[in-house]
């Protein structure tokens, strides 16, 4: 219950309730003055709607495609652990604790980097990143040291390559969204066009019993602003703010791997 009280409240917003009131005070007033006309209703859909739509599809395609890069990037390093656990001949090494320690710094540093947008701090995390696949990688080197042949060694440079293509996928996700114009065209037209259609709502007004005269632009005030918030949430699955965000479980994994 509890859960779908948080998904209303993440779809439902003080932004929802603010045009609402906007497009019935609109309505009242041009009721009021004698102000109606018959806009099309398929302006709404081909305007607003459709566009509004095509961003969380596109959103949600990039949701599903940083999923499979994180599966990547997760499932390689775990790989990388177990060639250090079990490839050896001499167990007598401190090689998975050293590389468990560093998937864990890996993927903490991730989400801290993902959660947010650009800041002043990006590029020098970026730079730690990328330090921590340089000492991931030294640790593979090490496992000649330990008796691994040469084709098993080159195998876990390649799940270190991996690993920072899925990154690299993962940052691109993070950093180029949906089309800006695009976000920005459609949030001026969902927050105006409740308003702007107040002579349309007032030309309607006798078609309904007394007191359901508001009913249109609530509803329509309703659905369009909770596609926006649909749409904001899926912007960036990494935030940690929408029920449908990607979760980098850093502890769970290095837990696991213990």
């Amino acid at each position: 219950m509890k859960r779908v009280i948080r998904s209303f409240s993440l779809i439902i917003n003080y932004k929802t309730f603010v045009i609402t009131a906007l497009a019935v005070i609109s309505t009242y007033l041009c009721f009021r003055f004698g102000l109606t006309a018959k806009f099309p209703d398929m302006l709404v859909g081909v305007a607003i709607v459709f566009p509004v739509v095509f961003s969380i599809g596109s959103a949600y395609t990039r949701r599903e495609t940083a999923l499979q890069r994180f599966a990547d990037f997760k499932g390689h390093s775990i790989a990388i652990y177990y060639a250090t656990r079990d490839w050896t001949s001499n167990k007598d090494h401190d090689l998975p604790a050293r590389s468990r320690q560093v998937i864990f710094e890996m993927m903490k540093l991730m989400r801290e980097m993902f959660k947010t947008a650009h800041d002043p701090e990006w590029k020098e995390n970026e730079t730690k990143m990328y330090q921590l696949f340089s000492s991931l990688s030294l640790i593979t080197m090490e496992l000649r040291n330990q008796g691994v042949q040469s084709g098993e060694i080159s195998r876990a440079s390649q799940y270190v390559s991996k690993m920072i293509i899925a990154f690299d996928n993962m940052k691109i996700i993070h950093n180029y969204r949906t089309p800006v114009t695009l976000r920005t065209y459609s949030k001026v037209f969902i927050y105006i066009f409740p308003i702007i259609y107040g002579p349309y709502f007032a030309s309607t007004v006798g078609e309904y019993s007394p007191s359901l005269e508001y009913v249109m632009p609530v509803l329509y005030s309703f659905i369009l602003v909770s596609l926006d918030n649909i749409q904001d949430h899926l912007e960036n699955p990494f935030d940690d703010v929408g029920e449908d965000d990607i979760s980098i479980d850093a502890e769970e994994t290095t837990q696991l791997l213990a």
